[in-house]
């Protein structure tokens, strides 16, 4: 009889289809399985801006405690959601085939980003995303919304003195709430969140026969190689969600050796200032490239973050993952 596999994840509805959607990748490469829902510090403080929580792994501190504790046997995140350096005990064993990164608008019906009127209020609690839209447009007012996909649509509805929020094209997808997105945003605008559109599997270090099973079900190497790199961009900027970072990685076949295009992007708080920088680079497994991560990040701290990001951490207190 197959291994029973005890799978935790987040009871958001979201967190839940990630879930089921592990759990059939995992029932069709024959590991029995059982979902095990947890409720995380996030859930629990759900009336509060995250940027007054003050910590940065709350989303997953408490799958964590229950992966150390052997109450579970792996852990579903979006990957987005994960600190960039995993507690002592816990690593990544999967990383799934990525969704559409991007970001996407939602408004009143099909609300494009040229068509935002001057002064319009966007509602979003992404330092990330609040800093980009500042960036392109300065002219707008922006608020904090918290809450699940489906909370942050009804608040938006209930609320006609708001015009639009920015949510996870992923999120949307999965939930079948497609048909809200009015535009999803180019990269060119709205830099994702290093990891958006992924799903990381997490377990116990040692326990080999769980990530085995994980990795031949779930792994998709060409996304974990992107994401590796946005992620050591982002670890090397020190930064988390509390930085308004974005980093995003292309995999590149059409080279003789396959080749990571990755991008980042530093942006203040206000919007006034950012840096970007790209680069191409042969990449033949994950220490090629986290190093181009690494690698990246210097250049953007020597082209103004290293200015940028002390006055963003100076303005802005700790907070845990906002970008939804």
């Amino acid at each position: 009889m197959p291994q029973l596999v005890r799978l935790g994840t987040r009871g958001s509805p979201l967190a839940l289809w990630q879930a089921h959607r592990v759990q059939e990748l995992l029932e069709r490469a024959g590991t029995r399985t059982e979902l095990v829902p947890i409720r995380t510090t996030g859930d629990v403080i759900a009336d509060v801006p995250l940027s007054r929580i003050g910590t940065v792994a709350i989303f997953t501190a408490q799958l964590d405690e229950a992966l150390l504790a052997g109450r579970i046997d792996l852990a579903v995140h979006s990957l987005k959601d994960l600190p960039t350096i995993s507690p002592p005990g816990v690593e990544i064993a999967a990383v799934s085939e990525r969704a559409d990164p991007r970001d996407a608008l939602v408004g009143r019906g099909s609300l494009r980003w040229q068509e935002i009127p001057r002064g319009a209020t966007i509602a979003t609690s992404s330092l990330r995303r609040q800093a980009q839209l500042l960036r392109a447009r300065p002219d707008l007012e922006l608020v904090e919304m918290r809450g699940n996909v489906e909370t942050r649509l009804a608040k938006l509805d209930a609320t006609p003195e708001w015009t639009a929020t920015v949510l996870a094209v992923a999120g949307l997808v999965r939930l079948g709430l497609a048909a809200r997105i009015g535009e999803r945003l180019p990269c060119e605008l709205m830099l994702p969140a290093p990891g958006q559109g992924a799903l990381a599997i997490t377990v116990r270090v040692g326990d080999g026969s769980t990530a085995r099973a994980a990795r031949a079900a779930v792994h998709d190497e060409a996304t974990a190689l992107c994401v590796a790199a946005e992620r050591a961009l982002l670890r090397r900027l020190e930064g988390g969600c509390q930085v308004p970072v974005g980093a995003y990685a292309k995999f590149i076949r059409e080279t003789v050796k396959p080749a990571l295009h990755l991008t980042g992007r530093v942006v203040s708080l206000d919007g006034r200032e950012s840096v970007e920088q790209s680069v191409t680079a042969p990449v033949a497994d994950s220490a090629s490239a986290v190093a181009l991560g690494v690698a990246l990040a210097e250049e953007l701290l020597a082209d103004g973050a290293d200015r940028i990001l002390p006055q963003v951490r100076r303005a802005a207190p700790p907070l845990g993952a906002g970008d939804r």
